[in-house]
């Protein structure tokens, strides 16, 4: 046995330990080799080679995990509640989050142990608590079934997103083209596109976030842009406007769903530095770009 084999399994019975609150211990070998028919159960099954390390009956057994799990929970939610409590400001606050919503809410983060996840379910608590309604159960359903790489998809494609005061969403800006007229009916074949794959951002990102929905799987297109009609989009500490040059331009960009925008909101990244230029080359042939810090 390699030591990096007797290590994984020396981490497998940590596990199991923590999960049952007793040890596992390896059956005293009777010197008979495991493709021995006597190491066969009745029914043809191998016969384990270990067994828990307890004398106690398995209702006593099955109680104690039970209790290992609440006490887990418990301190789970402790944690939660807690840093919930560093990240609310103190200003007033005239509702209180819907009762029911709590609820869920508790029912839901318990089984969170992951501390960077502990930190996203806080923000959410304190969110709505600042401001009730601005987070659907459907957004905590969802969180609750994020893995911690799912959530690193999330910061990678919000470090993207620009926000849309007018309609009040985030989305992912991929580029444009200029509408064909009568005369140029291929003109749309030289579509300008932002190479999201050099900001860092892979194509698997993408799909994580449209597979967990926080992305519309559809690539989706403005209206089309008269010349000098602006659009103001927002970027944590900095916010761009782009003020077309001419008639019949249209943007194209991944759409956040609603839960997407409301998860959004619990990650303050700043832009993506290569985006922002990616932003700047493709569109300043056809758009006035201008940019401004945020106060």
């Amino acid at each position: 046995m390699t030591v990096k084999t007797a290590q994984a399994r020396i981490n497998l019975a940590n596990i199991i330990e923590s999960l049952l609150g007793y040890s596992v211990t390896k059956i005293a070998s009777n010197g008979l080799s495991s493709s021995n028919e006597q190491s066969y159960g009745p029914q043809g099954r191998i016969k384990p080679l270990y067994h828990i390390n307890s004398d106690n009956s398995i209702l006593a057994r099955a109680q104690k995990r039970q209790d290992l799990l609440l006490i887990k929970q418990q301190q789970n939610i402790e944690a939660i509640l807690s840093m919930a409590m560093s990240f609310c400001p103190d200003v007033a606050s005239s509702h209180r989050p819907d009762a029911d919503w709590v609820e869920h809410f508790v029912a839901l983060c318990e089984d969170t142990s992951n501390e960077s996840m502990q930190t996203l379910w806080a923000k959410i608590l304190t969110g709505e608590t600042l401001n009730p309604g601005t987070f659907s159960i459907k957004s905590l359903q969802t969180l609750k079934h994020m893995t911690q790489r799912e959530a690193d998809s999330l910061q990678k494609c919000v470090s993207l997103s620009g926000y849309n005061e007018k309609d009040d969403s985030h989305f992912i800006l991929l580029g444009f083209y200029k509408k064909p007229s009568l005369f140029d009916l291929l003109r749309k074949g030289n579509k300008v596109s932002l190479n999201l794959g050099r900001t860092g951002i892979s194509f698997p990102d993408i799909l994580t976030l449209m597979d967990l929905n926080l992305l519309y799987r559809k690539e989706i297109e403005s209206a089309v842009l008269k010349a000098g009609q602006e659009l103001t989009l927002s970027f944590l500490s900095q916010k761009v406007t782009l003020k077309a040059k001419s008639s019949d331009l249209v943007l194209s960009y991944y759409k956040f769903t609603q839960t997407g925008d409301e998860l959004s909101k619990l990650i303050n990244f700043p832009i993506n530095k290569v985006y922002k230029q990616l932003i700047n080359n493709a569109l300043e042939g056809e758009f006035e770009l201008a940019w401004h810090a945020i106060k």
